[in-house]
């Protein structure tokens, strides 16, 4: 089906650019840190012959308006929310890459499971930053990646004039497996490049240093989580995240099967085929 693009004016003068198509149950899909609505084509023109399916670009992100404030977890929660209310949509699959995940975690910490059907936690941690006194087997199940120093080293680079640089050396380093096309690699980087460095450099830093351990075990909608073998988060953290919520379900992307950080982009038929049997089966 056709894909529409379009944009919706949030209670503050910012403006969503988002992509839509399909009729039927809505599925959404809520991009990562400083990744775009365009990513999810592939999840429009597939899935949208069953359902209505829309992809976001968060506040600063994308096509959307930049402003200045509002890069903070509870900010970009209360922005779903305010989306889904103007396009009334209930019942909704709400889908969230790496940090999108962590948008979708607060809005259930701030909102509970208001206009909510079911949930999809593609590939992030549930607390990012490494805490010194966990053991290993701890940094593991909570996905860590970060020390508090790596952590303002790479939101610094970001903001300052090796701000490309380092955004492109992450793209290429640690997003993807190496069957990854070139091409599509520096597609990826560019979308990455439409929020300004300074701002995906502040909003990495309240990203991160949030810790959802707390919250996650409190969810109680049918929820997929989805992570990948060679993701840079260890895939013991999504089947953790899975083991909090009763009834949750976790498939892990193995390498061959273009198991990175953004599978849904490396074998989107894999990928597609895993939603629509979660939003199809039978609870």
């Amino acid at each position: 089906m056709a894909i529409k693009q379009a944009r919706l004016t949030l209670f503050d003068g910012c403006a969503l650019n988002y992509l839509e198509a399909g009729q039927g149950e809505p599925l959404v899909f809520i991009p990562g840190w400083s990744q775009t609505a365009e990513q999810y084509r592939v999840q429009l023109d597939e899935l949208s012959d069953r359902f209505h399916v829309f992809a976001f670009d968060l506040r600063g992100h994308g096509d959307s308006d930049k402003p200045t404030t509002g890069y903070r977890m509870h900010a970009l929660a209360r922005d779903v929310r305010e989306a889904l209310a103007r396009l009334d949509l209930d019942g909704v699959t709400l889908a969230g890459h790496s940090m999108g995940s962590s948008v979708i975690w607060c809005y259930h910490d701030l909102f509970g499971p208001a206009r909510l059907k079911r949930l999809i936690f593609i590939d992030q941690a549930a607390c990012a930053l490494y805490h010194p006194s966990w053991s290993e087997a701890e940094r593991l199940e909570a996905g860590a990646i970060f020390t508090a120093q790596s952590l303002h080293d790479t939101a610094i680079a970001l903001a300052g004039p090796e701000g490309v640089a380092t955004t492109e050396n992450f793209v290429r380093t640690a997003f993807f497996t190496k069957a990854y096309p070139a091409e599509r690699l520096q597609w990826v980087i560019g979308e990455n490049l439409k929020m300004p460095r300074p701002l995906a450099g502040k909003l990495l830093l309240n990203h991160c240093m949030q810790d959802w351990r707390d919250v996650i075990p409190t969810i109680r909608l049918l929820t997929l989580v989805v992570g990948g073998e060679a993701s840079l988060f260890n895939p013991r953290s999504q089947t953790w995240i899975a083991n909090q919520i009763p009834g949750a379900r976790v498939e892990i992307f193995t390498t061959d099967q273009g198991g990175s950080h953004f599978m849904f982009l490396e074998n989107p038929a894999r990928f597609n085929a895993l939603v629509r049997d979660f939003m199809t089966a039978r609870c």
